[in-house]
C-alpha cells in the first residue's frame, strides 16, 4: 500500500510539468508498437500535420539514438534528438527528447501501448524539467495540438497498413 501512495505523490510532484495525450488506434498493439521501432515507419507518420522528417541516424535499442530533422510546413528545420531509455515490447517505450545530446531542456516521455479489444490505446506522458519549459512548449510550440496531430498521423498510417493487409 505504501508503494501506491508513493507513486501517487510522485505523479503529483510532476503534474505541473507534464502533458498527457492518448488515443485509441484501430490496429493491433504489436503493429502500433512496430511503427515506433523501425525508421521506415517513423519517417512516414512522425510529426504534426504538414511536417516531414529526415533521419540522420537511427538505432532502436536502449541507449540507442534517433537523430533527425523535422521540416515545418513554413520551411523551418528543427533539429531533434531522441535517446531510447527503456524498451519493453510491445507495451512501453521511454525516451529522452531534445534538440541535441547535450540539450539541458530535454524532456522525458513514456509511451504505453495497451490492448483495447482489437484496437490499441496509446498514451504519451511527457515530463519537462520545469513548469516554465512545459508552459513554453504549450504556448510557443503548441505541443498538445502537435502531439494530437502526430498520434492522428500514426493512427492513419497503421490503419492503412491494416486495410491493405486485409485487401491483400
Amino acid at each position: 500500500m505504501a508503494g501506491a501512495r508513493q507513486e501517487t505523490r510522485a505523479e503529483t510532484a510532476t503534474a505541473d510539468r507534464e502533458i498527457v495525450i492518448s488515443r485509441v488506434i484501430d490496429a493491433p498493439r504489436e503493429l502500433v508498437f512496430e511503427a515506433f521501432t523501425e525508421v521506415r515507419h517513423l519517417s512516414r507518420w512522425w510529426g504534426p500535420e504538414g511536417f516531414t522528417t529526415t533521419t540522420q541516424s537511427f538505432e532502436f535499442r536502449e541507449g540507442g539514438v534517433w537523430d533527425f530533422v523535422m521540416h515545418g510546413p513554413d520551411g523551418t528545420d528543427y533539429s531533434e534528438w531522441i535517446s531510447w531509455t527503456e524498451i519493453a515490447p510491445p507495451e512501453r517505450i521511454a525516451l529522452l527528447h531534445g534538440e541535441s545530446r547535450d540539450d539541458p531542456n530535454a524532456f522525458e516521455s513514456v509511451l504505453t501501448f495497451e490492448p483495447d479489444g482489437a484496437a490499441t490505446r496509446i498514451e504519451m506522458r511527457t515530463v519537462f524539467p520545469t513548469k516554465e519549459l512545459r508552459d513554453e512548449a504549450i504556448e510557443k510550440y503548441h505541443v498538445i495540438e502537435g502531439g494530437r496531430q502526430t498520434l492522428s498521423n500514426l493512427a492513419a498510417y497503421v490503419t492503412e497498413i491494416v486495410r491493405k493487409g486485409a485487401e491483400g
